[in-house]
């Protein structure tokens, strides 16, 4: 192979390469709501965060179709997101057998004044309505309502067809309708 051939290659396997750190700080927010609506805690999104970014890293070389960029990010999510409940749930059973030994004592939960306040309240029976949804139902409800996005921007980053997500995203809202009546129904008569 001649100069000018090995270089024309090295060219164009560099522009075939992909920039992971524009890619994640560019699809970095709809990931994070992907994670929370999973349930990832707030303090932990940012962990969770560079886990899928370290998993992209190394399955870069399996992304052959830029156009499937969105699907496999959100791939690479839930399945952080899962590695992320396990570790969690395996350090919440050990704090509760410390907790439960005698040793750690029992200290007064301080509440917050401003729980009382409607805003508040209307807020918390939104995140416990959503709580009870499936996680599949929760996260497209948030990546529609928290980061604005079209029925094609949720088809074409979560790997689905458009009709696909009208169809999920109304039995998503009937379920949450369903969730906040059974919790407050008086909150839901206000809401229609």
């Amino acid at each position: 192979m001649n100069s000018s051939t090995g270089q024309r290659a090295a060219e164009t396997d560099s522009a075939e390469r992909i920039d992971l750190s524009s890619i994640l700080s560019e699809h970095g927010r709809w990931l994070r709501t992907v994670l929370a609506a999973r349930g990832v805690e707030r303090d932990a999104l940012d962990e969770v965060l560079q886990e899928v970014a370290a998993a992209a890293c190394r399955g870069a070389e399996q992304l052959n179709d830029r156009e499937r960029l969105g699907p496999w990010l959100y791939r690479i999510a839930v399945v952080q997101t899962l590695q992320y409940r396990r570790r969690a749930g395996r350090r919440r059973r050990l704090v509760e057998r410390y907790a439960g030994s005698g040793v750690a004592r029992d200290e007064a939960v301080d509440h917050d004044p401003l729980a009382w306040l409607l805003a508040e309240e209307t807020q918390q029976l939104v995140r416990q309505a959503i709580a009870r949804l499936s996680p599949r139902d929760a996260e497209l409800l948030l990546l529609k309502y928290t980061e604005d996005w079209s029925y094609r921007d949720l088809a074409e980053k979560l790997g689905m067809s458009v009709s696909a997500v009208e169809a999920r995203l109304h039995r998503a809202r009937g379920r949450m309708r369903s969730a906040l009546a059974s919790m407050a129904p008086e909150v839901t008569e206000s809401i229609r």
